[in-house]
């Protein structure tokens, strides 16, 4: 299948690693361009090398107020266009209720929420058509993550924002999707296992509890997103798409 990604430009945010860079790895492989972000001049640019030429890293903290116009401005005059954003963050810090400081759950507030709101607003305003705003949330939009609770706590309100969106954009012909990963073998997810006792007991219960009884690979979730970025998708708006497995057994 042709994605019709080719030429088209799209930022990834927290693309350095994990989730966001998987989805700009696919990305880049189907022919589009991509502004990579992350927080470190250096990471970003590492990033942005090793995904060839169509990719370019710039520093960007989703946490800035200034970085999404300033991400958008950046794609239009290096690529040429702006044809989507998919909005990923490091995940909140790991605890239980008791644990998490107000310090904690105010600093993953302005990455993880309110960060995403101001990087999707401004999309908004800038794209036409066509173009997309896509979101890395968690199963836990769902169900709660023990141990999560702060994403426990942002990541279905995200999922609500996005919806709202979804709706309100939709007459502009623009989509808005989210992707709600569970046990995907990122180096976030082997060091939330690492924190227990035994991680590989720990990983295996998980594992017990996927019908496919495995992790998911980075690119197998990061083809999901691209597929849903592009236009191929171009009837997928306002969904939430699980990528773990099977583990939600809901409908």
């Amino acid at each position: 299948m042709d994605l019709g990604l080719k030429d088209r430009v799209y930022i990834v945010t927290g693309a350095t690693r994990g989730l966001g860079n998987a989805v700009a790895r696919e990305l880049v492989a189907d022919g589009a361009k991509v502004v990579v972000t992350g927080r470190e001049e250096e990471s970003a640019g590492a990033a942005a090398a090793a995904l060839g030429a169509n990719a370019v890293g710039v520093a960007a903290d989703n946490a800035d107020p200034e970085a999404a116009g300033r991400l958008i401005a950046f794609a239009r005059e290096h690529f040429g266009g702006f044809d989507g954003i998919l909005i990923s963050v490091g995940g909140p810090a790991p605890g239980f209720v008791a644990d998490n400081t107000d310090e904690q759950w105010t600093a993953a507030f302005e990455s993880v929420f309110l960060g995403a709101v101001r990087l999707a607003r401004a999309a908004a305003e800038e794209l036409g058509e066509g173009g997309v705003i896509g979101f890395v949330l968690s199963g836990s939009v769902h169900e709660p993550i023990p141990g999560l609770t702060i994403s426990n706590g942002l990541r279905p309100g995200l999922a609500g924002f996005a919806k709202s969106l979804s709706d309100e954009l939709g007459p502009r012909g623009i989509r808005v999707v989210g992707l709600l990963p569970a046990r995907i073998d990122t180096d976030r997810v082997r060091e939330l296992d690492g924190m227990s006792a035994d991680p590989e007991a720990t990983r295996a219960a998980h594992e017990s509890r996927i019908p496919l009884r495995r992790y998911g690979r980075p690119e197998e979730f990061g083809r999901a997103g691209a597929f849903l970025l592009s236009p191929a998708a171009s009837y997928l708006t306002g969904i939430m798409l699980p990528v773990d497995g099977g583990m939600r057994h809901g409908f």
